[in-house]
């Protein structure tokens, strides 16, 4: 399997941003993708919705803390965004170009991760089967993002690169790991 570990960062803002640091890993093997994220740090100064009775598919997920990652076959302008609430819900959504052509993606009908919470970390895990979508021999390029929300209301955008004078994670050229 192809490790690599990521550090996410939060978009530049005069706001002050909580106590916290994200790190992870990804790792493609044929058509295995592995993601794991680690929150550290004081996670009360973040809203962490608790695990739902029943998780499911659900849209708008990016309005409270969400891990996020957008995954494209290199060269091609179609992308898949994958949405991971720590409440269990989840969605992907295909779009033929960058913000264009938005639909959900019908090859998945559960996305199968796992949420930890201690005192001063969480750990979201997700191992997917991407032969659904992407054939095993083509070539990815990934960006790994995540939206918290704070206990104040407020959100912080965190990537593995800000490319604009705002946060927009569909930005193509921040898609910067290859698998």
């Amino acid at each position: 399997m192809n490790n690599q570990s990521f550090f996410l960062a939060p978009f530049p803002s005069a706001r002050p941003l909580p106590s916290v640091t994200m790190e992870g890993t990804i790792a493609r093997h044929a058509d295995t993708l592995a993601i794991r994220y680690t929150l550290l740090g004081r996670l009360t100064e973040v809203v962490i919705p608790a695990w739902a009775a029943l998780p499911d598919r659900q849209g708008g997920l990016w309005k409270d803390t969400c891990f996020e990652f957008f995954l494209a076959v290199k060269g091609v302008p179609q992308y898949w965004e994958f949405n991971l609430s720590p409440a269990g819900h989840w969605n992907v959504y295909r779009f033929t170009s960058h913000r264009e052509g938005m639909t959900e993606e019908p090859a998945f009908t559960a996305l199968p991760f796992t949420v930890k919470t201690q005192r001063h970390a969480l750990t979201l895990a997700l191992e997917l089967d991407l032969g659904t979508i992407v054939p095993a021999d083509l070539a990815l390029e990934v960006a790994i993002s995540a939206l918290l929300r704070h206990t104040d209301g407020s959100m912080t955008h965190w990537a593995l690169i800000h490319r604009g004078p705002e946060p927009d994670f569909h930005q193509r050229d921040s898609f910067i790991i290859a698998l």
